[in-house]
Protein backbone atom coordinates (compact mmCIF):
# COMPACT_ATOMS: atom_id res chain seq x y z
CA UNK A 1 0.00 0.00 0.00
CA UNK A 2 1.37 3.38 -0.99
CA UNK A 3 0.97 6.93 1.22
CA UNK A 4 -2.23 7.56 2.42
CA UNK A 5 -3.90 11.05 1.65
CA UNK A 6 -7.06 13.09 2.95
CA UNK A 7 -8.47 15.38 0.24
CA UNK A 8 -10.90 17.62 2.17
CA UNK A 9 -13.22 19.69 -0.09
CA UNK A 10 -14.48 22.95 0.75
CA UNK A 11 -15.62 23.54 -3.10
CA UNK A 12 -15.03 27.50 -3.35
CA UNK A 13 -13.70 28.75 -7.40
CA UNK A 14 -11.54 25.62 -7.31
CA UNK A 15 -15.01 23.54 -8.01
CA UNK A 16 -17.23 26.08 -9.46
CA UNK A 17 -18.46 25.68 -12.98
CA UNK A 18 -20.15 28.31 -14.84
CA UNK A 19 -20.73 27.57 -18.36
CA UNK A 20 -24.21 28.15 -20.35
CA UNK A 21 -25.43 30.57 -17.63
CA UNK A 22 -25.93 27.77 -15.14
CA UNK A 23 -23.30 27.25 -12.12
CA UNK A 24 -22.92 23.72 -10.30
CA UNK A 25 -20.66 22.73 -7.72
CA UNK A 26 -18.10 20.01 -8.53
CA UNK A 27 -17.78 17.41 -5.41
CA UNK A 28 -14.19 16.50 -4.38
CA UNK A 29 -14.25 13.35 -6.06
CA UNK A 30 -14.94 15.23 -9.23
CA UNK A 31 -12.16 17.13 -8.42
CA UNK A 32 -9.92 14.24 -8.20
CA UNK A 33 -11.03 12.77 -11.30
CA UNK A 34 -10.36 16.23 -13.04
CA UNK A 35 -6.64 16.43 -11.32
CA UNK A 36 -5.61 13.04 -12.90
CA UNK A 37 -3.73 9.89 -11.64
CA UNK A 38 -1.52 10.59 -8.45
CA UNK A 39 0.59 7.84 -6.80
CA UNK A 40 -1.46 7.65 -3.43
CA UNK A 41 -3.92 6.18 -2.06
CA UNK A 42 -6.73 9.20 -1.87
CA UNK A 43 -9.64 9.47 0.68
CA UNK A 44 -11.83 12.24 -0.42
CA UNK A 45 -14.45 14.10 2.30
CA UNK A 46 -16.48 16.89 1.06
CA UNK A 47 -16.67 19.13 3.87
CA UNK A 48 -19.00 22.22 4.56
CA UNK A 49 -17.77 25.65 4.21
CA UNK A 50 -18.71 29.25 3.57
CA UNK A 51 -16.96 30.92 0.23
CA UNK A 52 -13.02 31.81 1.12
CA UNK A 53 -14.15 35.88 1.20
CA UNK A 54 -16.76 34.76 3.63
CA UNK A 55 -15.67 32.12 5.69
CA UNK A 56 -16.44 32.50 9.54
CA UNK A 57 -14.41 31.98 12.02
CA UNK A 58 -16.35 28.64 13.46
CA UNK A 59 -15.54 26.86 10.40
CA UNK A 60 -11.86 28.01 10.13
CA UNK A 61 -11.37 26.95 13.77
CA UNK A 62 -13.16 23.80 12.56
CA UNK A 63 -11.00 23.18 9.89
CA UNK A 64 -8.26 23.62 11.80
CA UNK A 65 -9.29 20.54 14.12
CA UNK A 66 -10.13 18.46 10.96
CA UNK A 67 -6.65 18.95 9.66
CA UNK A 68 -5.20 18.35 13.04
CA UNK A 69 -6.82 14.74 13.14
CA UNK A 70 -6.43 13.57 9.83
CA UNK A 71 -2.43 14.71 9.86
CA UNK A 72 -2.15 11.78 13.21
CA UNK A 73 -4.03 9.44 10.80
CA UNK A 74 -2.58 9.84 7.15
CA UNK A 75 0.62 10.92 5.21
CA UNK A 76 -0.55 13.50 4.00
CA UNK A 77 -3.51 16.18 4.24
CA UNK A 78 -4.60 18.47 1.13
CA UNK A 79 -7.20 21.18 1.81
CA UNK A 80 -9.31 23.30 -1.19
CA UNK A 81 -9.76 26.38 0.01
CA UNK A 82 -10.87 29.83 -1.50
CA UNK A 83 -8.02 31.74 -2.28
CA UNK A 84 -9.40 35.14 -0.78
CA UNK A 85 -8.29 34.23 2.93
CA UNK A 86 -6.20 30.96 2.20
CA UNK A 87 -3.07 32.65 3.61
CA UNK A 88 -4.88 33.10 7.41
CA UNK A 89 -6.84 29.82 7.36
CA UNK A 90 -3.32 27.55 6.29
CA UNK A 91 -1.30 29.66 9.39
CA UNK A 92 -4.24 28.76 11.46
CA UNK A 93 -3.86 25.43 10.71
CA UNK A 94 -0.44 25.53 11.05
CA UNK A 95 -0.25 26.95 14.62
CA UNK A 96 -3.09 24.07 15.67
CA UNK A 97 -1.30 21.14 14.14
CA UNK A 98 1.43 20.87 16.30
CA UNK A 99 3.01 17.75 16.31
CA UNK A 100 1.22 16.39 13.77
CA UNK A 101 2.81 18.80 11.19
CA UNK A 102 6.13 16.59 11.76
CA UNK A 103 4.46 13.48 11.33
CA UNK A 104 2.03 14.24 7.71
CA UNK A 105 2.51 16.75 4.64
CA UNK A 106 -0.14 19.44 5.06
CA UNK A 107 -1.16 21.21 2.01
CA UNK A 108 -3.67 23.66 1.30
CA UNK A 109 -4.75 24.69 -2.18
CA UNK A 110 -7.24 26.79 -4.54
CA UNK A 111 -7.59 28.25 -7.82
CA UNK A 112 -8.60 31.58 -8.86
CA UNK A 113 -10.50 30.77 -12.24
CA UNK A 114 -13.39 28.39 -12.75
CA UNK A 115 -13.30 24.54 -12.87
CA UNK A 116 -14.83 24.48 -16.00
CA UNK A 117 -12.87 27.92 -17.36
CA UNK A 118 -10.86 26.67 -20.80
CA UNK A 119 -7.62 27.80 -18.58
CA UNK A 120 -8.70 26.62 -15.56
CA UNK A 121 -5.50 26.39 -12.56
CA UNK A 122 -7.17 24.42 -10.13
CA UNK A 123 -7.31 20.75 -11.57
CA UNK A 124 -3.46 21.54 -11.74
CA UNK A 125 -3.07 22.74 -9.01
CA UNK A 126 -4.53 20.33 -6.92
CA UNK A 127 -2.75 17.34 -8.76
CA UNK A 128 0.31 19.62 -7.56
CA UNK A 129 -0.91 19.73 -3.60
CA UNK A 130 -1.70 15.65 -4.11
CA UNK A 131 1.91 15.01 -5.19
CA UNK A 132 3.37 17.01 -2.43
CA UNK A 133 0.87 15.44 0.30
CA UNK A 134 2.18 11.98 -0.72
CA UNK A 135 5.85 13.26 -0.83
CA UNK A 136 8.19 12.73 2.08
CA UNK A 137 9.46 15.23 1.13
CA UNK A 138 6.99 17.19 2.07
CA UNK A 139 6.60 16.37 5.60
CA UNK A 140 8.12 18.55 8.41
CA UNK A 141 7.20 21.58 6.01
CA UNK A 142 4.81 22.48 8.35
CA UNK A 143 1.11 23.74 6.72
CA UNK A 144 1.90 25.63 2.84
CA UNK A 145 0.14 26.69 0.45
CA UNK A 146 0.12 25.32 -2.96
CA UNK A 147 -0.08 27.32 -5.96
CA UNK A 148 1.24 27.45 -9.72
CA UNK A 149 3.85 24.46 -8.68
CA UNK A 150 5.29 26.48 -5.65
CA UNK A 151 5.08 25.82 -2.20
CA UNK A 152 5.00 28.47 0.44
CA UNK A 153 4.73 28.37 3.99
CA UNK A 154 2.02 29.43 5.67
CA UNK A 155 3.62 32.22 7.85
CA UNK A 156 5.06 33.40 4.54
CA UNK A 157 2.37 33.08 2.13
CA UNK A 158 0.51 36.21 0.56
CA UNK A 159 -1.89 36.35 -2.01
CA UNK A 160 -0.37 39.42 -4.17
CA UNK A 161 -2.69 39.13 -7.06
CA UNK A 162 -5.82 37.83 -6.48
CA UNK A 163 -6.55 37.83 -10.94
CA UNK A 164 -3.85 35.61 -12.09
CA UNK A 165 -2.82 31.77 -11.04
CA UNK A 166 0.64 32.33 -9.85
CA UNK A 167 -0.35 35.32 -7.55
CA UNK A 168 0.98 34.01 -4.41
CA UNK A 169 4.09 35.13 -3.27
CA UNK A 170 6.17 34.16 0.04
CA UNK A 171 8.74 37.84 -0.45
CA UNK A 172 11.15 38.45 0.77
CA UNK A 173 11.89 34.44 1.62
CA UNK A 174 10.43 32.93 -1.72
CA UNK A 175 8.79 30.00 -1.86
CA UNK A 176 9.77 26.36 -0.02
CA UNK A 177 9.55 23.99 -2.55
CA UNK A 178 8.14 23.34 -6.03
CA UNK A 179 6.59 20.24 -7.38
CA UNK A 180 8.13 18.95 -10.74
CA UNK A 181 7.05 15.74 -12.07
CA UNK A 182 5.11 14.86 -9.34
CA UNK A 183 7.77 15.34 -6.80
CA UNK A 184 8.70 17.79 -4.39
CA UNK A 185 11.97 19.40 -5.41
CA UNK A 186 13.05 21.60 -1.68
CA UNK A 187 14.00 24.81 -2.12
CA UNK A 188 15.04 26.82 1.22
CA UNK A 189 14.30 26.19 4.63
CA UNK A 190 10.66 26.28 6.34
CA UNK A 191 10.35 28.57 9.34
CA UNK A 192 10.93 27.43 12.52
CA UNK A 193 7.77 25.52 13.79
CA UNK A 194 5.41 27.62 16.16
CA UNK A 195 4.93 27.37 19.67
CA UNK A 196 2.35 24.59 20.87
CA UNK A 197 0.35 24.64 23.90
CA UNK A 198 -2.70 22.54 22.70
CA UNK A 199 -4.96 25.64 23.61
CA UNK A 200 -8.13 26.37 21.37
CA UNK A 201 -7.54 29.89 19.85
CA UNK A 202 -8.84 32.92 21.15
CA UNK A 203 -11.00 34.65 18.13
CA UNK A 204 -11.59 38.05 19.64
CA UNK A 205 -8.66 39.91 18.51
CA UNK A 206 -9.27 43.08 16.71
CA UNK A 207 -6.86 44.46 13.77
CA UNK A 208 -6.40 48.34 13.11
CA UNK A 209 -4.59 49.62 10.07
CA UNK A 210 -2.47 52.71 11.35
CA UNK A 211 -2.72 56.02 9.12
CA UNK A 212 -1.33 59.71 9.43
CA UNK A 213 -3.76 61.27 11.47
CA UNK A 214 -5.61 58.68 13.09
CA UNK A 215 -7.90 58.71 15.94
CA UNK A 216 -6.75 57.50 18.91
CA UNK A 217 -9.89 57.03 20.61
CA UNK A 218 -10.20 54.13 17.93
CA UNK A 219 -8.61 52.05 20.52
CA UNK A 220 -10.34 52.68 23.60
CA UNK A 221 -12.99 50.84 25.66
CA UNK A 222 -11.62 47.79 23.85
CA UNK A 223 -11.70 46.09 27.09
CA UNK A 224 -15.45 47.14 27.50
CA UNK A 225 -16.19 45.31 24.04
CA UNK A 226 -14.35 42.04 25.10
CA UNK A 227 -11.76 42.37 23.25
CA UNK A 228 -8.57 39.98 24.06
CA UNK A 229 -6.46 41.56 21.88
CA UNK A 230 -4.93 44.14 19.41
CA UNK A 231 -2.68 44.17 16.42
CA UNK A 232 -1.51 47.47 14.87
CA UNK A 233 -0.59 47.47 11.12
CA UNK A 234 1.99 50.55 11.23
CA UNK A 235 4.42 51.64 8.01
CA UNK A 236 8.14 50.51 7.40
CA UNK A 237 9.70 47.88 9.93
CA UNK A 238 6.32 48.51 12.19
CA UNK A 239 6.45 52.11 12.53
CA UNK A 240 2.55 53.69 14.46
CA UNK A 241 2.15 57.02 14.61
CA UNK A 242 3.38 59.05 17.88
CA UNK A 243 -0.46 59.98 18.63
CA UNK A 244 -1.33 56.28 19.78
CA UNK A 245 0.94 56.04 22.13
CA UNK A 246 -1.03 56.85 25.12
CA UNK A 247 -3.15 54.72 23.81
CA UNK A 248 -1.86 51.66 23.33
CA UNK A 249 -0.44 52.40 26.89
CA UNK A 250 -4.08 52.40 28.02
CA UNK A 251 -4.54 49.21 26.11
CA UNK A 252 -1.91 47.44 27.72
CA UNK A 253 -2.61 48.59 30.79
CA UNK A 254 -6.55 46.30 30.38
CA UNK A 255 -3.47 43.95 30.26
CA UNK A 256 -4.58 43.38 25.96
CA UNK A 257 -1.76 42.40 24.09
CA UNK A 258 -0.89 44.69 21.31
CA UNK A 259 1.31 43.43 18.60
CA UNK A 260 3.01 45.98 15.91
CA UNK A 261 3.62 44.85 12.75
CA UNK A 262 3.44 46.73 9.47
CA UNK A 263 2.26 47.18 5.95
CA UNK A 264 5.61 46.48 3.76
CA UNK A 265 7.28 43.62 3.74
CA UNK A 266 10.51 43.26 5.21
CA UNK A 267 13.15 40.36 6.40
CA UNK A 268 13.56 41.26 10.40
CA UNK A 269 17.08 41.68 11.22
CA UNK A 270 19.38 41.00 14.19
CA UNK A 271 18.80 43.00 17.79
CA UNK A 272 16.91 45.92 18.93
CA UNK A 273 13.77 46.61 17.25
CA UNK A 274 13.36 49.57 14.78
CA UNK A 275 13.47 53.06 16.71
CA UNK A 276 9.91 54.01 15.78
CA UNK A 277 8.88 50.67 16.63
CA UNK A 278 10.48 50.34 19.70
CA UNK A 279 8.55 53.94 21.49
CA UNK A 280 5.61 51.41 21.10
CA UNK A 281 8.10 48.22 22.23
CA UNK A 282 8.88 49.88 25.09
CA UNK A 283 5.70 50.86 25.99
CA UNK A 284 5.20 46.92 26.62
CA UNK A 285 4.21 46.25 22.78
CA UNK A 286 5.08 43.33 21.23
CA UNK A 287 6.78 43.28 17.46
CA UNK A 288 5.60 40.86 15.16
CA UNK A 289 9.59 40.96 13.44
CA UNK A 290 8.47 40.92 9.71
CA UNK A 291 4.83 39.01 10.07
CA UNK A 292 2.55 40.34 8.03
CA UNK A 293 -0.47 41.98 10.29
CA UNK A 294 -2.97 39.27 9.07
CA UNK A 295 -0.73 36.47 9.82
CA UNK A 296 0.19 38.50 13.21
CA UNK A 297 -3.71 38.27 14.25
CA UNK A 298 -3.87 34.84 13.62
CA UNK A 299 -0.91 33.98 15.85
CA UNK A 300 -1.95 36.51 18.28
CA UNK A 301 -5.42 34.05 18.26
CA UNK A 302 -3.30 31.22 18.90
CA UNK A 303 -1.14 33.23 22.18
CA UNK A 304 -4.19 33.90 23.52
CA UNK A 305 -5.31 30.03 23.34
CA UNK A 306 -2.15 28.80 25.21
CA UNK A 307 -2.40 31.99 28.24
CA UNK A 308 -4.44 35.71 28.39
CA UNK A 309 -2.49 38.67 29.11
CA UNK A 310 0.65 40.99 27.80
CA UNK A 311 3.27 38.47 29.92
CA UNK A 312 1.94 35.34 28.72
CA UNK A 313 1.42 36.22 24.70
CA UNK A 314 5.40 37.81 24.48
CA UNK A 315 6.48 34.92 26.09
CA UNK A 316 4.62 32.60 23.13
CA UNK A 317 5.72 35.33 20.67
CA UNK A 318 9.10 34.65 21.53
CA UNK A 319 9.08 31.60 20.91
CA UNK A 320 8.18 32.02 16.88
Amino acid sequence: MGDRVLLLATKDTIAYRRRAGRESVASGADLLAAAGPVAAEITVVDVTSEPGWDISPTTMLALGRRVRQAAGEYDGVVLTHGVDTVEETAYLVDLMAGPAAERAAIVLTGAVRALDDQDSDGPGNLAAALAAAADPAARGLGAVVCAAGELHAARWVTLADASEPGGFTSAPYGPLARVVDGKVERLTAPPPRPPYGGGEPEWDVALFKTYPGMDPDVLGGLADRGVRGVVLEGTGQGNVPASLLTAISDVLDDDIPVVVTSRSRYRPGPGEPPRDMGMAVRLGAIPAYGMRAEKARVALMAALGDGYGVDAVRAWFSGL
